[in-house]
């Protein structure tokens, strides 16, 4: 899975994003739609000027963008960040769940251990 150096910082800074709770559950809320900073600084017991600054992190990471309604910045997911981290993650996934099909075929056919026939403990 090679990766040019552009898209391997995108990923680094995403996942050094993500590494917060605070970023994740923000990430959380806004999966549930946009909102602005003083509805994301509601359920936590941090300064408004924090959150702004989780919120900067996120935007960094490509994780998060603003727009402008009027007097409001509301802001969003950046669904097609999100979509590449999952995407990303699931190349590996894909990867190792074919090794264990591979392992489970090989098993059965050779008559592999049965879940059933589990040896028994020797009590002394």
């Amino acid at each position: 899975m090679a990766m040019d150096l552009v898209a391997e910082d995108r990923l680094d800074r995403a996942f050094a994003a993500l590494s917060d709770p605070v970023r994740r559950r923000i990430i959380a809320r806004l999966s549930k739609g946009q909102a602005t900073v003083n509805e994301l600084a509601d359920p936590f017991e941090i300064t408004k000027q924090a959150v702004s600054k989780h919120i900067q992190v996120l935007e960094q990471a490509d994780l998060v963008t603003r727009s402008r309604d009027a007097q409001r910045r509301p802001v969003h997911l950046n669904a097609p960040q999100l979509e590449a981290l999952t995407a990303w993650i699931d190349g590996y996934r894909l990867v190792h769940e074919q090794q264990f099909r591979r392992l489970d075929a090989l098993l059965e056919a050779t008559g592999g251990v049965d879940d059933a026939k589990q040896p028994e403990k020797d009590e002394r």
